[in-house]
Formats: C-alpha cells, sequence, structure tokens
C-alpha cells in the first residue's frame, strides 16, 4: 500500500526523470518514467544495476500468521541485501518502519534490527520512516486482505481522527511526498513517525 503511494508521487513528480522497480512479477504499470526489474531472489541483488539518487524500501509483510523466521527474512534480509547492493555514499536510503519499531514484540525487534543495520551503512543519509495509521488514497488497496476489510469500516474514525488529532494520521500520498523531500532536502530527525512524515511533505527546497 505504501509502495503504490511512493510510486505515485514520483512518476508525478516533474524533478524526478526515472523510477526503476524490482519485482518479482509486472505491476502492468506504464510510464515514460518507468523501469521495471523483474527480480526473482531477493537475497541477492549484487548482479543488477541499481544506481540512483534514493532508495525509497516499502516491501513489508504483516507479522500477524508470519513465524518469525519468514518475518525476519523477508523484513531484514531483504532489506539488507539490497542495502548492500547499492549502499554509495551519495545515495539517500528511506526504510519504511512502523510506530512501535523500539518495542519488545516480534515484529518490534526486526524492525529495529534492520534500522539498525541500515544505519551502519555508508549512505549519504538513512531515514527511518514509522508510520502509524494510514489513509490510503487515489484508490490504493493494500495487498493484505485484512486491510482491505478493515479500512472501509474504520473510515468514518479516520475522518473524525483527521478533524481532532491531525497528526496521527499520515496518507499514502503524504508518505510519498515526505520521502521525496527527505531525500532533496534532508530532515532534521532521522526516525519520522506521523507528525514528521506530514511536516516532511509540506516542504519546500
Amino acid at each position: 500500500m505504501v509502495g503504490q503511494g511512493v510510486l505515485r508521487e514520483c512518476l508525478s513528480d516533474p524533478d524526478v526523470t526515472q523510477v526503476t522497480t524490482v519485482l518479482r512479477s509486472s505491476s502492468g504499470q506504464k510510464h515514460p518514467k518507468l523501469r521495471e526489474i523483474i527480480h526473482q531472489d531477493f537475497t541477492d541483488f549484487s548482479a543488477l544495476q541499481l544506481d540512483a539518487d534514493a532508495c525509497f524500501w516499502c516491501l513489508g509483510v504483516t507479522s500477524a500468521g508470519t513465524s518469525e523466521a519468514e518475518y525476519t527474512r523477508i523484513t531484514h534480509d531483504f532489506t539488507i541485501a539490497a542495502a548492500r547492493a547499492m549502499v554509495q555514499p551519495n545515495m539517500t536510503f528511506v526504510f519504511v518502519s512502523a510506530t512501535g519499531a523500539e518495542g519488545k514484540a516480534m515484529w518490534a525487534r526486526v524492525k529495529r534490527r534492520t534500522e539498525l543495520a541500515l544505519l551502519a551503512m555508508s549512505f549519504k543519509d538513512v531515514y527511518l520512516f514509522r508510520p502509524g495509521l494510514i489513509e490510503p488514497l487515489h484508490g490504493i488497496r493494500s495487498r493484505t486482505r485484512i486491510y482491505n476489510i478493515v479500512y472501509p469500516l474504520i473510515r468514518p474514525l479516520m475522518l473524525l481522527i483527521k478533524l481532532v488529532a491531525p497528526n496521527s494520521i499520515t496518507s499514502t500520498e503524504k508518505v510519498g511526498r515526505a520521502m521525496l523531500n527527505v531525500a532533496r532536502n534532508g530532515f532534521p530527525r532521522t526516525v519520522l513517525g506521523n507528525a514528521d512524515i506530514n511536516l516532511a511533505a509540506r516542504q519546500v527546497a
């Protein structure tokens, strides 16, 4: 869901000249700026040409019903394999983590270990996005079935939250804009929760 939102913002931004996505199967999306790489082994990206100004790592899986080993493989191992293949001093790496990543739950421990490994790498900048509640916009739907059931049910609640506590919620659009802006302009904090994401989304160079 986040990845779809980020891709939409990148493709619509006039300053972005090319977007490369790495997928296991084609998305079917066509755009003059989009280059899709179909790649099966997400534990090894060394053969790919992935030179870019920034990497927005949005891959993720719900921990519900997922073993720790499998959750670690997808959340940590895939991320670090990609980062190692791309690490360079002129690249910004943005990792989508989650609110509560410093907690004691299994998923939080795996997320935090991934965050620390990225921070130790020699990128220009590493930013850790820890969104909480995210509103999907522009027809974007999650690939997690339960989310697509829950989101329509809680939409009235999300509208209320936006009115009374706007920094408690962000959107797929704002996450995408924020990623582009921190890659261009930097940000005073490495870890961005919903309030910081919303602020970064409004940044002007």
